[in-house]
């Protein structure tokens, strides 16, 4: 069984997944390879979690103060 590959993407951090979706969108046949979490430390546990939190720890803080 083969397949053609018109791109292969070593590596699914922001850059390398944002690539592959892209080739996708143009009709590449397109193969994404990563040992970890899709998305990388900063969309995993990076960032993008922490932002998140400390988001909601300031809408959950500005609560208490209600009137």
């Amino acid at each position: 069984m083969s397949q053609q590959i018109d791109l292969l993407v070593i590596g699914g951090g922001p850059a390398g997944y944002s690539g592959a979706i892209r080739g996708s969108h143009l009709g590449k046949n397109v193969v994404l390879v990563e040992r970890a979490e899709l998305g990388g430390t900063c969309l995993n546990r990076g960032c993008i979690p922490t932002k998140a939190l400390l988001e909601s720890a300031n809408f959950f803080g500005g609560l208490s103060s209600a009137h």
